[in-house]
């Protein structure tokens, strides 16, 4: 380094010292200027749209949710969605390179390894790239989960109090391959991940706790405070049926005194809060609250009638974590290997691992947007689809990955396939119902003439402003304007400048029953001429393309 400053002029020189002055004195520093992009490269005087491959869309229950597949840089993806999907987003969940020096990713079309003197800065250039234009499709409840090992654990840190400042971190262990792989000093039985949370904000639920690791206690209370007199509600019997639950009595009056613990009236058993001594205590739940835990209650018979025991199926979400269902082979290579024949992806996620990561942020947004957007073999969308399973949810994942060696089109797709349509051998966690759909990043040049780019990037986004409402299914098409519906919702985008074709757009329009929206093409980048508009009062609309110029601009600098 010192021999490449003696070849420089005194002018040359001076720049560099006045460029080191200006720069920040405390926190994460690295060496950007050496570590231009690929993607920079092919997004050169063009911007990114998105373009549907058809032959690989899924379509099975329309009242399910409809996934999102795209293929291509994950830069130019994010830079897409950050128009489709600004603000919208509830989890980001993703599992990039972790830099082991291993090639396990590439720079600039170069693997990068232990070698490369600018390993760490090229690592820290591309996270930097993408977490900044990711952020901004995070709700205000939104969280980030960023997995990671020792390569750049800290080095992740400080990166994400950077760019997430207004938020907490949070740094969880998980045990994912007990065998250990060994290091100079150490056997690395785990990993880590970071959860970036809004500040203040209770946004972690809990964990659920499988049934052979519950808990169980004793529904009648003991101790001091117990008796039936401390709280008159808390005495009432608990009605019994087939050895479960099945009901609450009412409370019983102070002046009558049940003669058993237990009493059975024809099939049913009426338990009171009697101990062995034949004291009258108390439930440790009232009357009129006893009910929304009724799902963890049961009946323990014994010699003398029947025991109430309460086991709570969650817990609070610790920040070490130790499963077999956490095991990277068990539930990561050979589950994929067996979905995708002949795949050979390295290292595969315990689909486990991501279930429990997303799982308490998402039990009760049974409607959430989930992004991956290092989607590798897409266990994000399988552990998502589990949990969809689970309780019945809504919930939409959206991937992003290239195509390197395949990843795409050979692993992530027919993985995701297998989990809609089903696999023999994992019948509890494939054969879940959902759609897909499946896009491209493709480039629109930019010309010399801005009204020119303009009529041309409307011709283009058609797919993007699809994803971007959710309405797919196309029910006419013209030169002039097409239109989509779905789930009672209907979009209409019109490309052409002339507006003589706008009635008969309205006359289509006003044959269909549904909340509709026009997104309508215009020059002028201050939006439509309401004139053209007068009697459309039940139609939302929206000029195109300066709004997506506008979110492009602050992100390539066009």
């Amino acid at each position: 380094m010192a021999n490449d400053y003696l070849k420089l002029s005194k002018e040359e020189l001076l720049k560099i010292i006045e460029k080191l002055e200006t720069r920040k004195k405390y926190g994460l520093i690295w060496d950007e200027e050496r570590t231009k992009e690929q993607f920079e490269k092919e997004s050169q005087n063009a911007l990114p749209v998105l373009k549907e491959v058809k032959s690989k869309e899924i379509k099975t229950d329309p009242s399910k949710p409809v996934n999102i597949l795209i293929e291509g840089d994950n830069y130019h993806a994010l830079s897409v969605l950050n128009y489709t999907h600004q603000g919208k987003i509830d989890v980001i969940y993703i599992d990039p390179p972790y830099n082991t020096g291993a090639k396990d990713w590439k720079y600039n079309n170069n693997y990068v390894d232990s070698n490369d003197t600018y390993r760490h800065s090229k690592w820290l250039s591309m996270m930097n790239n993408r977490l900044r234009i990711a952020k901004k499709l995070l709700k205000e409840n939104g969280v980030l989960i960023c997995t990671i090992d020792e390569n750049e654990l800290n080095r992740l840190g400080l990166l994400l109090e950077e760019i997430f400042g207004n938020h907490e971190q949070h740094c969880i262990t998980i045990v994912h391959n007990p065998r250990g792989i060994q290091g100079k000093n150490f056997s690395y039985t785990h990993e880590y991940a970071y959860f970036s949370i809004p500040k203040g904000q209770k946004v972690i639920g809990h964990r659920r706790i499988n049934k052979e690791d519950i808990d169980w206690r004793n529904l009648r209370d003991n101790g001091g405070g117990s008796l039936r007199t401390d709280a008159r509600n808390c005495f009432y019997p608990i009605i019994i049926k087939d050895e479960k639950v099945i009901g609450f009595g009412n409370v019983v009056p102070s002046e009558k005194h049940p003669k058993r613990q237990t009493i059975q009236k024809g099939d049913l058993f009426y338990v009171y809060p009697i101990d062995r001594q034949r004291v009258e205590r108390k439930w440790r739940y009232a009357r009129q609250s006893v009910e929304k835990i009724k799902g963890l209650l049961r009946a323990k018979k014994t010699k003398n009638g029947y025991e109430i025991e309460l086991g709570k199926d969650f817990g609070t979400v610790r920040t070490v974590w130790q499963d077999s269902r956490y095991d990277a082979n068990e539930y990561g290579t050979k589950l994929v290997h067996a979905l995708v024949p002949g795949t050979h992806f390295d290292f595969p996620k315990s689909v486990y691992n991501t279930y429990d990561c997303i799982a308490p942020l998402l039990y009760e947004r049974k409607n959430a947007i989930i992004l991956d957007f290092f989607a590798g073999s897409g266990t994000t969308g399988h552990a998502i689809s589990i949990l969809n399973k689970e309780d019945n949810g809504s919930r939409q994942f959206i991937l992003c990955t290239n195509n390197e060696n395949g990843i795409a089109q050979e692993v992530c797709y027919p993985r995701i396939k297998a989990v809609i349509k089903g696999h023999k051998d994992y019948p509890d966690i494939t054969g879940i119902l959902s759609n897909l759909k499946y896009f491209k990043t493709a480039f629109v040049k930019k010309t010399i003439s801005k009204d020119s780019f303009k009529i041309r990037i409307t011709q283009e986004c058609t797919e993007m402003l699809c994803l971007r409402e959710g309405i797919f299914d196309e029910k006419k098409k013209t030169n002039d304007y097409r239109i989509f519906k779905q789930n009672g919702r209907i979009m209409a985008v019109y490309y052409s400048l002339k507006r003589v074709r706008l009635k008969m757009l309205k006359k289509d329009l006003d044959k269909m029953q549904g909340k509709k929206i026009l997104y309508c093409f215009t020059l002028d980048p201050l939006g439509l001429d309401k004139r053209d508009f007068r009697d459309w009062e039940d139609v939302s609309l929206e000029p195109i393309p300066q709004k997506i110029l506008d979110v492009y601009e602050g992100i390539y600098e066009y």
